[in-house]
């Protein structure tokens, strides 16, 4: 009497759902992270009017990307985290070019790249966290796999603002005749403070960052 053989079942592996990521806010948000050494290059070498050109371009894409999500619901989680991404990149690139040029000080460049880097290694950590098994170095950077939400918090927004015309002036600042060091010191001293509230405020706020439910996860597919 013959046997039949015995069927080996393979292991399922748990289903993770995907969401469109390649979306116009998406797109306009790449578009202003590629930017960021570009102006970065262009402040290094005095071409001051392009570099304000680029940074304005950066901004106006800023703002329009998160109106478009808005409008017609394109929002989508790693739009949440490129976001972000994107203005601290733009930030950190032409605050160590700020500073080798000597526009911005050494002191308070420590203080704002050393703000960025501890929340840098924050998301490393909440993404590891949340990712959906198996963890993989693949899907870790698959960021169609959607795990977290990152809110920023009120002051960090307030913070960004203050960071991101701090550093818009002193970019335009060779381009301006009037004396306005005094006004430029000043908001120097007031982003300091505002970075460093900020980065405490991620550490306290309770509503910084959001773990995706598995239901949350599928929410996000559809």
């Amino acid at each position: 009497m013959l046997r039949k053989p015995k069927t080996r079942l393979l292991p399922v592996l748990p289903f993770t759902p995907r969401e469109d990521i390649y979306t116009l806010p998406n797109i306009l948000t790449v578009s202003r992270l590629l930017a960021a050494p570009v102006v970065g290059y262009l402040v290094l070498h005095d071409q001051h009017a392009w570099a304000c050109g680029l940074f304005a371009y950066a901004g106006a894409t800023d703002l329009v990307d998160g109106w478009i999500a808005r409008r017609w619901k394109l929002q989508t989680v790693v739009g949440t985290v490129i976001d972000p991404m994107a203005d601290k990149t733009l930030m950190t690139v032409l605050t160590v070019c700020l500073a080798v040029k000597g526009a911005l000080p050494v002191w308070l460049a420590g203080v704002i790249l050393g703000r960025d880097v501890g929340l840098g290694l924050a998301a490393i950590y909440y993404r590891w966290i949340s990712l959906p098994p198996p963890k993989t170095f693949a899907r870790y950077w698959d960021f169609s796999l959607p795990s977290a939400e990152v809110h920023p918090t009120g002051i960090s927004k307030i913070n960004t603002a203050l960071q991101l015309g701090l550093i818009g002036a002193l970019t335009a600042q060779p381009l301006v005749t009037a004396d306005i060091s005094a006004a430029m010191t000043a908001l120097q001293y007031v982003v300091a403070t505002t970075t460093v509230w900020s980065g405490a405020s991620y550490v306290y706020s309770k509503d910084a960052v959001k773990i995706l439910s598995a239901a949350e996860r599928e929410k996000r597919r559809g």
